[in-house]
């Protein structure tokens, strides 16, 4: 939930003849985000941290009258941190999945996806020629799950794991990974301009993405009722062109108003 931190200050007798105590409240969201995760968090050329997803927690904090404060967190540890009560949300284009449910409560989903195959120029050209090779992936991420469940259907040699997309990029560009798997609207971003790098498929897996809460917190079903908001008032349809250039279609997440989910 929405942190209340307390500020108090102690004036010595000494300096004042009494003691004094002044508390100041400040309503504030610690909001977990593995940042260089494009375009949904990650910093801009002045440092500051942009994105989807940056935008979408500052439109929904502003609704909820609460300060954010953005703590930068490796994928694999915002479970974790947010099951432990050290962040109050945890975003990072995070795929809403039973398995994670059972530990962790979300808002409806924003966004549709799927994982995709990013190789080197010249590389495999799809994951039928990935066989004896070395694919990347993020550490506990769903193209993790992915790949481990798939390795031995394409016959991988190897699967290496990263923290982030950046370390990920830098092995598949000096040839230490053949290929990289994980989802397909950060690497389109990421590659549009880098003509040494491509997507060559899409592994479609059906995913959605929302904001993740400590198991049955009331701040989601908070967070649920203003993405409904923002579904209806247009907003995250914007945030959509904003970010991927296109408006998102009628039968999306991004558009359609869906309940919060739940186990099966």
């Amino acid at each position: 939930m929405i942190a209340k931190h307390l500020a108090s200050a102690a004036v010595g007798l000494a300096l004042l003849g009494s003691t004094a105590l002044s508390a100041a409240a400040q309503e504030q969201l610690t909001v977990g985000a593995n940042i260089g995760n494009v375009p949904w968090e990650f910093q801009d050329d002045s440092g500051d941290f942009v994105g989807f997803e940056i935008d979408l927690v500052n439109e929904v904090a502003d609704r909820l009258g609460a300060e954010v404060e953005i703590v930068n967190i490796p994928f694999n540890g915002l479970f974790s941190a947010v099951q432990s009560g050290r962040i109050d949300i945890a975003t990072s284009s995070i795929t809403i999945t039973d398995e994670r449910l059972e530990s962790v409560s979300f808002a409806q989903p924003y966004y549709d996806s799927d994982q995709s195959l990013t190789v080197a120029s010249g590389g495999p050209a799809s994951l039928d020629e990935m066989e004896g090779k070395t694919v990347g992936v993020d550490t506990g991420s769903t193209g993790d799950m992915w790949a481990t469940d798939h390795a031995e259907e394409y016959g991988f040699a190897d699967i290496r794991r990263y923290e982030g997309l950046s370390p990920a990029m830098l092995d598949l560009t000096a040839g230490r990974i053949d290929g990289y798997i994980s989802d397909i609207p950060a690497l389109l971003y990421y590659v549009k301009d880098k003509p040494n790098l491509e997507v060559v498929q899409r592994i479609e897996t059906g995913e959605k993405y929302s904001m993740m809460f400590a198991k049955d917190a009331e701040l989601a079903s908070e967070v649920n009722d203003i993405i409904t908001e923002l579904k209806e008032e247009g907003i995250l349809a914007d945030l959509h062109e904003k970010w991927f250039g296109a408006t998102p279609e009628d039968t999306t997440s991004t558009v359609t108003v869906l309940p919060m989910p739940t186990l099966d």
